[in-house]
């Protein structure tokens, strides 16, 4: 399968609070212009890939997305459209649970399709690994809906490198994407590396090398979280949190930046070109933090960030 002719953003839009909140109420109106209001104002900052998933707003935000597409579909050329499939709910059937089996995957992307009013995803992201996977049948529905045209490329979320390697083992198409949270905050992925041979690593939450594997396999490593929901761009009320705060301030003053801005740019400094996923939909915080894209932090700086919310030295 070919590449997209559209080059992915550095940053993508994440529309996980589309849709009029995460409620059974029916969508309206106004959930559609929001929607409209945000893809624009999305695209005039120069991103063009868009982050949905079948739960997200329990459906509504992929909805509202397809509604704009509906009435304005010279938008879909611009974009890249990417959902995620596998996470389901507690239902008459049972508890929360994630399901790879090829009915429900094939379900969820045709599903995904009718609300967005589009024919194809541009990338179908696999949103929680299922432990009940059944590796032939998952590579089957992948190959399948690819030759259908319903998904161009594939992608997983929340995966570390050993799950990335059996999936990869099995499919006929390279896995292009892996979203995991990462942050300023979330610094896993990271402190594994720097912390490797010292007791503090065995309380690492995190599989060691993904992050490698995935600069070496050339997968994408996409952000959620990216701006620790605020957390040192003012948001908080904990005295650690405002102590990396006011770092964060006064560097952005000297970078002449937002506090938001200043948060994603620490990420982005690392060479695994890292796309934050911003999934705010205030467009004022929108555009403030791509502000990030013209700020390349100094070696020092970024150190700087790192042990202001580590709260101590590097080892």
């Amino acid at each position: 399968m070919s590449k997209p002719a559209i080059v992915p953003s550095r940053f993508i839009y994440g529309c996980m609070g589309l849709g009029g909140g995460w409620n059974q109420a029916p969508l309206t109106d106004n959930d559609v212009k929001q929607a409209q209001a945000l893809i624009e104002a999305a695209l005039a900052l120069g991103i063009n890939v868009f982050d949905h998933a079948d739960i997200y707003t329990f459906g509504k935000a992929e909805q509202a997305f397809g509604r704009v597409l509906q009435n304005a579909p010279q938008l879909r050329h611009q974009m890249l459209l990417q959902s995620k499939c596998a996470i389901r709910f507690v239902d008459e059937q049972g508890p929360k649970r994630y399901d790879f089996s090829a009915q429900w995957i094939e379900t969820s992307v045709n599903e995904s399709l009718r609300r967005l009013h589009t024919e194809r995803l541009d990338v179908l992201l696999l949103h929680r690994p299922d432990p009940l996977m059944e590796l032939e049948e998952v590579a089957e529905v992948i190959n399948r809906l690819q030759q259908q045209g319903k998904i161009a490329q594939i992608g997983v979320s929340n995966m570390h490198h050993f799950q990335i390697a059996y999936l990869q083992s099995a499919l006929a198409t390279p896995i292009v994407a892996n979203q995991i949270e990462m942050s300023l905050a979330q610094r896993d992925w990271l402190e594994d590396g720097i912390t490797t041979g010292s007791p503090a690593n065995q309380a690492m939450g995190y599989a060691s090398g993904t992050l490698e594997y995935c600069q070496l396999h050339q997968i994408r490593l996409q952000a959620w979280g990216s701006l620790a929901q605020g957390r040192f761009s003012g948001a908080s009320d904990d005295k650690h949190d405002q102590a990396v705060a006011q770092t964060v301030q006064r560097l952005a003053v000297q970078y002449d930046c937002s506090s938001e801005a200043m948060v994603l740019a620490w990420l982005m400094r690392h060479p695994a070109n890292i796309q934050p996923v911003i999934g705010t939909t205030n467009e004022v915080r929108l555009a403030k933090a791509c502000q990030a894209q013209k700020v390349k932090l100094s070696r020092v700086h970024w150190y700087e960030l790192l042990e202001a919310v580590r709260g101590e030295e590097v080892p």
